[in-house]
């Protein structure tokens, strides 16, 4: 892990482009942590040559989905230890982060907590009661402490990226629109259902009024899990319900352009996402689909593209975090199941869990809240150091805008990749070696190859022209 002002590779690297038409640039990150997202100093050459490597052929004339972004969840603990920092040194971290210059990294989609999540200091949502107090007008509506936290973050990244998309997601409804009077677990009563939906509304349109455009909601996060505090069980019918009776209804007639996505839980239940979208009435509403990966196989996306290829499919979350008993970088296997594996499967989003936690993996909620949530970077005071997750997203965020497409490249157990088509022109292709020898391969591009070889454990993302 290196501290965020420790001159490292990355900070003096060049832009990611190749050298000269015909060169591959090669950034690299090994898990002994010699290299960390570093440009290496000889590139590849494409020759007309023949060899019996196993083979990577990259093919631009088959084309897939469109990317929409590779990014974090922003959550409320996040953003406060962010705002703690220093002005300095908080605006040198989100330049590095979120913008597009030699040292950035290019983060391109964020996911927010609509009310707190489990990754806060305490649990809350915008219309917080005393028992037995009702609201039905929304009168008391107040964005709380994201307020201080949350929405200045918020304004000061898109000072730096003005078209980054966010995705909202609540943990739970305000615990007096639940079954059982809690923010922990329970289900939306049916009769606030419309409530709710203008709940939805009222989000999106303040934070609008803050100058933050949010590009699409899901329901409800993980709507399976009661055991986060805050969280709320919402069984496919009753999403399915949500959806056609109010939160589609109430979007439409308020003409804003927020998406709905369906679902947002793990890969082992693509029968949730594909009974609401069996039904017309709430299929019009709905954009796509959401998913995570504790529990399942990612090829569970494509299963639920397949059925419905006209809507979209987003990977929205998963914890990637270092091993406090090895000091080696465990960058292959997330970068393989995720970065590769999501796009594969149909992803126009890769979302990782979380962007910040301090040395002690807090703030977090009590009885429910993640004690082991290491974010993308552990914040400290004013000492950033990276950690797994940021090199894990970094490797596609700094390299494939939005707009990339991904394009045809050859399916490998031995050098597991994947390929994309960027808006300038740029063909970029990651690889990941999770095998426990380095490994030799070719790069096939238009009749010519490049031979490789990324050492056991390695992640190396190459691009040309």
């Amino acid at each position: 892990m290196l501290s965020l002002f420790a001159g490292s590779a990355l900070l003096c690297a060049r832009p990611a482009t190749a050298q000269h038409r015909g060169s591959v640039a090669i950034w690299l990150t090994t898990p002994d942590r010699t290299s960390l997202l570093a440009l290496q100093p000889q590139p590849l050459e494409f020759q007309k040559t023949k060899s019996t490597l196993p083979e990577i052929d990259v093919d631009p004339s088959h084309k897939f989905q469109t990317m929409d972004g590779f990014g974090l969840a922003l959550t409320g603990g996040s953003a406060q230890l962010i705002m703690r920092m220093s002005a300095p040194q908080r605006a040198a971290l989100l330049q590095e982060l979120f913008g597009r210059g030699t040292g950035d990294i290019g983060i391109s989609y964020l996911r927010v907590s609509l009310g707190s999540s489990d990754m806060n200091d305490h649990p809350f949502t915008y219309d917080d009661l005393p028992p037995g107090e009702t609201d039905p007008d929304l009168a008391k509506f107040s964005l709380g402490p994201d307020q201080t936290s949350v929405v200045p973050v918020l304004q000061q990244i898109l000072a730096i990226n003005p078209s980054i998309p966010i995705l909202a997601t609540p943990w739970s409804a305000p615990a007096w629109m639940k079954t059982n009077g809690e923010l922990k677990g329970g289900n939306l009563k049916p009769e606030y259902y419309d409530l709710y939906a203008r709940y939805f509304l009222k989000y999106v349109q303040t934070m609008e009024a803050s100058g933050i455009h949010i590009a699409a909601v899901t329901p409800q996060n993980e709507p399976l899990n009661p055991d986060n505090t805050p969280s709320l069980v919402m069984q496919a019918s009753e999403e399915d319900q949500f959806i056609r009776q109010s939160l589609g209804p109430i979007f439409r007639e308020a003409g804003v352009s927020t998406k709905i996505i369906v679902y947002d839980h793990n890969c082992d239940r693509p029968d949730y996402p594909l009974a609401i979208l069996a039904d017309p009435q709430a299929r019009q509403y709905v954009d796509g689909s959401a998913f995570h990966l504790y529990a399942g196989d990612i090829t569970a996306l494509t299963k639920v593209h397949d059925a419905w290829p006209d809507k979209n499919i987003y990977f929205t979350e998963q914890m990637v975090v270092d091993d406090p008993n090895d000091a080696r970088l465990d960058i292959a296997s997330p970068v393989k199941d995720l970065m590769i594996g999501a796009p594969r499967n149909w992803s126009r989003t890769v979302l990782l869990w979380n962007l910040a936690a301090d040395p002690h993996f807090e703030p977090h909620t009590n009885d429910g809240g993640c004690p082991v949530c290491e974010g993308a970077v552990t914040i400290d005071g004013d000492k950033v150091t990276r950690n797994a997750a940021y090199y894990t997203i970094a490797h596609a965020s700094k390299f494939v805008p939005p707009g990339s497409v991904r394009i045809a490249s050859s399916a490998s157990d031995t050098v597991p990749n994947v390929a994309f088509l960027t808006p300038q022109g740029l063909t970029v292709l990651i690889v990941a070696n999770s095998g426990a020898s380095p490994q030799d391969f070719q790069i096939r591009w238009r009749g010519k190859r490049a031979a490789a070889t990324l050492s056991a454990g390695a992640v190396a993302t190459y691009v040309w022209k």
